[in-house]
């Protein structure tokens, strides 16, 4: 039987190219990718730097956890498995932003430098900028708005990162922004991280 990727046919060498919507947006196209535990401050530092990226004419897209979950992903669990698919799909999302010139801000715990990579391979090492969020655990907990760690401690959540389920730090290759300090330092830690990479020059 004929696998039907005999009859798909990519029309990549036909578009528009990266670089000419580049200097339309005038922006270098990037995946910022924020990986952390749950309660690090994640979503909460893409959302200031995205508005901050806007307000200075950076045309952004942020990508978080639970709307991924809420739509393209809604029929997946916390696996490992599961977790790997759940970063497949966003990163060839992410990789058609980039494509289309656009920044994109993607907040995902992300826990083992096997499911970074695979993220960094897919999107392409030259529009990958991997940013540690670190934050002590203890800290985490405290800021647990949704409750989600005290229902991992009681076993109601399984596979729960930091507690039931293992969270590996990054590799060398990520830039660290430490979010024990104030927000507004650590988002200044990351607009000096940031800017240079998204400026065109």
């Amino acid at each position: 039987m004929e696998s039907s990727n005999n009859n798909i046919y990519p029309i990549f060498n036909q578009l528009i190219s990266k670089r000419e919507k580049e200097e339309r947006l005038k922006q270098n196209a990037k995946c910022i990718w924020l990986t952390g535990l749950s309660g690090s401050g994640k979503t909460t530092l893409a959302l200031k730097l995205e508005k901050k990226l806007f307000e200075s004419g950076y045309f952004v897209q942020v990508l978080d956890g639970d709307n991924i979950r809420s739509g393209i992903s809604n029929n997946l669990s916390f696996s490992e498995k599961d977790r790997l698919e759940n970063i497949r799909r966003i990163s060839e999302v992410s990789k058609l932003f980039i494509n289309c010139g656009i920044i994109t801000i993607n907040c995902f715990v992300s826990p083992t430098n096997t499911i970074r990579n695979k993220a960094k391979e897919i999107i392409g090492e030259e529009n990958f900028i991997g940013i540690y969020i670190n934050s002590d655990l203890s800290i985490c907990e405290k800021r647990d708005t949704k409750g989600l760690y005290k229902k991992a401690r009681t076993g109601e959540i399984e596979n729960f990162t930091g507690i039931s389920s293992k969270f590996e730090q990054p590799n060398e290759s990520f830039f660290e922004v430490d979010t024990n300090k104030d927000i507004s330092e650590s988002l200044n830690d990351l607009l000096k991280i940031v800017l240079p990479l998204i400026e065109i020059k």
